[in-house]
């Protein structure tokens, strides 16, 4: 398999397949923002427990909250509404990973670069928020 440039690959389904230039553009801009978005989840998933402590302590701000560099060593106890929202998140996070996935399998070169400019756009926008995460 080699990389190609095409402006009529289809992306997910054969029923989306851009006709034109235009609409293969607009194809490689929801893939930035698509890549961009899945870089945005990946910074709420590693921050999910401090964003859930502060809505629980009906913190005001709209602020993420910042590392203080200390671990915590205390184990929290499992609880299933916790549980169930982290494997929700896991799987959306998944879910949106194998979607970038399929499109660079697609091995459109444009599809390619789009979602390497989306993860840079990510990266630019929602790096901060994950500068301990193995992710980044």
């Amino acid at each position: 398999m080699t990389f190609f440039t095409s402006t009529t690959t289809p992306l997910f389904t054969m029923t989306w397949t851009p006709t034109s230039t235009g609409q293969y553009a607009g194809t490689c801009i929801f893939l930035i923002v698509f890549a961009a978005i899945f870089r945005a989840l990946l910074a709420i998933r590693f921050n999910i427990d401090e964003l859930m402590a502060s809505i629980k302590r009906g913190r005001g701000d709209d602020q993420m909250p910042l590392y203080t560099g200390e671990a915590k060593r205390a184990r929290r106890p499992w609880r299933a509404n916790e549980a169930a929202m982290l494997g929700a998140m896991d799987v959306l996070v998944g879910a949106v990973s194998y979607l970038l996935m399929i499109a660079v399998m697609t091995m459109n070169v444009g599809y390619f670069l789009s979602v390497l400019a989306g993860i840079f756009v990510g990266s630019m926008a929602f790096g901060r928020f994950m500068t301990r995460s193995v992710a980044h």
